[in-house]
């Protein structure tokens, strides 16, 4: 009898992991910091095909759109209760540093929460 030792859809989703398996990266390694994250085409290990056809992560925009929202309304809550002596300006300027830096994050975990979601 064989042993299912996947993990869980939540630590696979923040490892980056395969949807099927669990056990493979979706994502390519990164060549230098500045380069574009490359998908690889199918999983190493179960060969799950992560792009499924044209336009198929149209839909892992919300995902991407829903998480810089959450990034914005955390860093304005933390701006607001912690900081309530800064300006409108430098809130708005440190919110919107906020998601430009997770922006890459974002992209790649958007990605992947789709595919876990609506991957099957």
């Amino acid at each position: 009898m064989e042993t299912n030792n996947k993990p869980n859809a939540a630590t696979r989703i923040i490892q980056g992991k395969c949807p099927k398996c669990g056990q493979a990266h979706v994502f390519k390694k990164q060549a230098n910091l500045f380069s574009f994250p490359q998908m690889k085409e199918t999983c190493d290990v179960c060969g799950y095909k992560f792009d499924r056809e044209p336009g198929y992560f149209l839909g892992a925009m919300y995902f991407s759109y829903a998480l810089a929202v959450l990034q914005s309304i955390l860093t304005f809550l933390v701006c607001y209760f912690f900081f309530p002596a800064l300006s409108t300006l430098a809130t708005l300027l440190i919110i919107i540093g906020v998601v430009i830096l997770f922006a890459y994050k974002n992209y790649k975990l958007s990605r992947i929460i789709y595919m876990h979601v609506f991957g099957y």
